[in-house]
């Protein structure tokens, strides 16, 4: 694909008027946008993160950004001589490596995030899901130590915020109602954020280009799909281990409610502009 900066002036005209429809039929709606720990580990894909959700916000929709941090997490354990364990693909967390966990999702991936946004404009917040009681968790199980699954989303600090024309921005620590935190998969937590504020849409940035039917083959991409069919593919047990989470939140999502659910790759220069505001779109799209 060229770069804009390459093509004349028709061409850049086309496509803002490509764009026009998609912009008004998204005005005034959320949009939750789950950015992965991976895709920060390029600053300059971070920088064209932060700037399409700077333009989503400029154009009238109501962004709202969940990130995890999940590499940065297993590089700090390593610096502080603690060897990261791993049960069903979920990180084993006692006490110090929770502290770990939000140290790293709260006081660096989050402020990055915010500090890339508000680059381009200072309108990004960054929060917990501890935060006015956002994310309760209840504990996964006994064995994964303080590993949580989201029992309940009180959007309402999030709505505060999407009032004042400000870029939400959630780590995903929760915590149960006597205090105790617990790190969250930031895939369900995502999924669970986009259902309580009735989401239009439900984003996914990942490393691959989309749900594919074969792992090893890209070209296998998915363009669209339904719940039901991905409810067939996850009986089957054709989906990577990697996607479960994410396929398991978009169905939820779309289940409680929120418009349609999207995994995109992340890799891919400006992939949200390319999917809201495109004929062609990229990646794969959930509807109900």
């Amino acid at each position: 694909m060229r770069p804009v900066s390459e093509l004349g002036a028709p061409a850049k005209a086309a496509i803002l008027a490509e764009a026009l429809p998609y912009i008004r039929r998204f005005w005034g709606r959320v949009v939750v946008v789950k950015y992965g720990g991976n895709a920060m580990e390029d600053p300059e894909s971070v920088s064209v993160f932060a700037q399409d959700i700077v333009l989503m916000r400029s154009v009238g929709m109501r962004p709202v950004v969940v990130h995890g941090g999940g590499p940065q997490i297993g590089a700090l354990m390593e610096r502080l001589g603690k060897v990261p364990e791993f049960r069903d693909g979920l990180r084993v967390t006692d006490a110090e490596t929770l502290d770990i966990a939000r140290m790293v999702l709260v006081g660096k991936v989050n402020r990055e995030i915010v500090g890339a946004i508000n680059f381009h404009a200072p309108i990004a917040v960054g929060l917990s899901g501890e935060d006015a009681g956002l994310i309760r968790a209840t504990p996964r199980s006994e064995d994964l130590g303080f590993v949580g699954d989201v029992s309940d989303v009180d959007p309402t600090i999030v709505q505060r915020l999407l009032s004042q024309e400000l870029i939400p921005v959630i780590a995903t620590i929760g915590s149960d109602p006597d205090g105790q935190s617990y790190n969250i998969n930031a895939d369900t937590a995502a999924g669970a954020v986009a259902a309580a504020l009735g989401a239009e849409k439900l984003v996914y940035l990942t490393n691959v280009p989309g749900l594919l039917k074969d792992v090893d083959d890209p070209a296998s991409l998915i363009s669209s799909t339904s719940v039901g069919e991905l409810r067939s593919m996850l009986d089957a047990g054709v989906l990577g281990s990697g996607m479960l989470p994410k396929v398991a939140s978009c169905i939820s999502a779309v289940e409680a409610g929120v418009g349609q659910a999207h995994i995109l790759d992340g890799r891919v220069p400006h992939a949200l502009l390319l999917e809201f505001f495109t004929d062609e779109g990229v990646g794969t799209m959930v509807s109900p």
